[in-house]
């Protein structure tokens, strides 16, 4: 898809993640700023100039593809060093950059393997050190770890932010990877149908998203829809099919008509309690997540609920079919206004 209206500013020495759905427009916005494809209209700068007309090889940013286009016929060191031999650098100039590369990207000893020889993760490497050893200040990152593994993922993808403060550069990489993205931007673009729906820190867009969609995509969230219906204990009181929750967010509201939105995390869930401000259920469903469990519960009003607990021996005990009560604390429950095309709408990623 094609992107349009992007109005985006990438602070030097940033790293930023630009994530949304499939076909959203993150591989053309980033293909722009390399110099792949020509936009219709808009201006990019790079510094202080303007590179809308200049070739991808005079932009001075490095791109690394998920397709990990190595030389087959050429070893590691050949693959990264040539480049600069192209760009006709001096023979000691090019030796001399290509071993500190190899250093710090940990291919020291296999300078002389071919692709074939080569990890997925190895042959990524030297992807990525093919493109810095030109000496580029704009690291353009393509779904550099798509095609890995997820274990090679998750290491290399702390590799790759290290590099990119050591170094001092500026980096952009695209990623369908929320987890990926979470772990390593400073700041996140989320994109959706070629615009640019929010951009914020991962803990913004975690804890305090602006929009709906970013609520959905961004983790996973509880989406109740209600009624404001008053204030009490400098809380917004909130009817959603006849139970009352309260929410901290100061809601200034055309229409009393609301999303009360909530990560399943921050859901506690008890066997019984005799606190007041509680949701009583059945618990539907249970599936263990590794570090986690996440469980489906039926609500007496009708909401099915998500929620995920710890591992621990307390959440261990519950089962499908027990019934529990829910709190939902106040601080962590969001509000919006109800969307006018419909909440399904508003947050389909489709």
């Amino acid at each position: 898809m094609a992107a349009k209206n992007v109005n985006l500013q990438v602070e030097d020495r940033e790293y930023l993640c630009i994530i949304g759905p499939s076909g959203c427009g993150k591989t053309t916005l980033i293909k722009c700023i390399a110099g792949i494809i020509e936009p219709d209209e808009g201006e990019i700068y790079i510094g202080d100039r303007l590179v809308n007309k200049l070739p991808i090889e005079d932009r001075g940013v490095g791109y690394v593809f998920q397709e990990i286009a190595l030389f087959p016929h050429m070893n590691v060191y050949d693959n990264v060093c040539y480049g600069p031999f192209v760009k006709g650098w001096s023979i000691s100039r090019v030796e001399n950059l290509v071993k500190e590369m190899l250093n710090m990207m940990g291919l020291q000893d296999r300078v002389r393997d071919h692709p074939d020889e080569l990890s997925g993760g190895a042959k990524q490497k030297t992807a990525v050190a093919r493109a810095l050893v030109s000496g580029s200040r704009l690291l353009l990152l393509d779904e550099p770890l798509g095609a890995l593994d997820a274990k090679v993922r998750r290491v290399l993808r702390y590799e790759l932010r290290r590099l990119v403060k050591d170094l001092g550069l500026t980096a952009i990489h695209v990623t369908h990877d929320q987890e990926e993205a979470m772990s390593i931007a400073d700041r996140i673009v989320v994109m959706r149908a070629g615009e640019v729906v929010e951009v914020g820190t991962p803990l913004e867009l975690y804890m305090r998203p602006k929009k709906l969609f970013t609520a959905n995509f961004v983790g996973e969230a509880n989406f109740l829809v209600g009624d404001l219906v008053g204030e009490e204990d400098d809380c917004v009181k909130i009817d959603v099919n006849g139970k009352i929750l309260y929410s901290k967010c100061k809601v200034n509201f055309e229409d009393n008509r609301i999303v009360a939105v909530i990560r399943p995390e921050f859901i506690i869930m008890r066997k019984s309690t005799s606190l007041k401000e509680v949701w009583k259920g059945e618990v539907r469903g249970k599936v263990f997540l590794g570090s986690s469990i996440r469980f489906e519960v039926q609500m007496e009003n009708g909401s099915l609920v998500a929620v995920k607990r710890p591992v621990s021996p307390e959440t261990l005990k519950f089962n499908v079919g027990d019934s529990v009560s829910l709190i939902l604390p106040r601080e962590f429950l969001l509000l919006y206004p109800y969307p006018k095309e419909g909440l399904e709408r508003a947050i389909s990623i489709e």
